[in-house]
C-alpha cells in the first residue's frame, strides 16, 4: 500500500462512517465534519466548517464544555479516557438531542495537542425508551411496597 492509497482510505473510511466524527482545532473550530454528523446534528459540512463547536452544544453547557475542552488539549488527553459519555446536543433545527460520544485528543509529532476529536452517534431514542423503562419501574415499585403497607405484618390483606 502507498501512502497516497492509505490517506485516501482514511478520507473516505471517516467520510463515509454513520457515527459523527467531528474535529475541532484548538480554538474550537469545527475543521473535519462527516456525513454521519450532518444526519446526526442536521447541519451541512459547509456550513459549519470554521465555526465554533458552540453551534452544537447548549448554552447551559458551554462553560463546562470548554473548561474540559482547554484542560484536555493542555494535559493531551481527556479526563473520560475511554469511555463513551452520554451528553445533550443540539440539532440545527433547535432541538435538544442527546448524543453518545467519545473524545480524544489529537497530537501532532511532537506531542503537542493540535485539536479534539469526538465521535458519537444519535442516542434520543433509546434515551427515552430507557427512561420510561425506569419510570414503569418505579411505579410497579411503588404497587408492591404500597400493597405490602396494605397488607399488614402478616402479608394477607384484612
Amino acid at each position: 500500500m502507498t501512502s497516497d492509497f492509505d490517506a485516501m482510505l482514511c478520507d473516505r473510511l471517516v467520510a463515509q462512517m454513520p457515527e459523527a466524527v467531528i474535529f475541532a482545532d484548538r480554538d474550537g473550530r469545527i475543521r473535519l465534519w462527516n456525513r454521519g454528523a450532518e444526519v446526526v446534528f442536521g447541519h451541512a459540512s459547509t456550513d459549519v466548517a470554521g465555526k465554533s463547536l458552540d453551534i452544537i452544544i447548549p448554552e447551559y453547557l458551554r462553560q463546562r464544555h470548554w473548561e474540559g475542552y482547554h484542560r484536555a488539549l493542555a494535559e493531551g488527553h481527556t479526563r473520560s479516557g475511554d469511555r463513551v459519555l452520554p451528553t445533550k446536543a443540539l440539532r440545527k433545527d433547535g432541538a435538544t438531542i442527546y448524543v453518545e460520544l467519545s473524545f480524544a485528543v489529537v497530537l501532532d509529532d511532537t506531542g503537542a495537542a493540535i485539536g479534539a476529536l469526538a465521535v458519537g452517534r444519535n442516542i434520543t431514542e433509546k434515551f427515552a425508551e430507557d427512561k420510561a423503562r425506569r419510570r414503569r419501574l418505579a411505579a410497579l415499585e411503588e404497587e408492591v411496597a404500597a400493597r405490602a403497607r396494605h397488607a399488614g405484618p402478616g402479608g394477607d390483606a384484612a
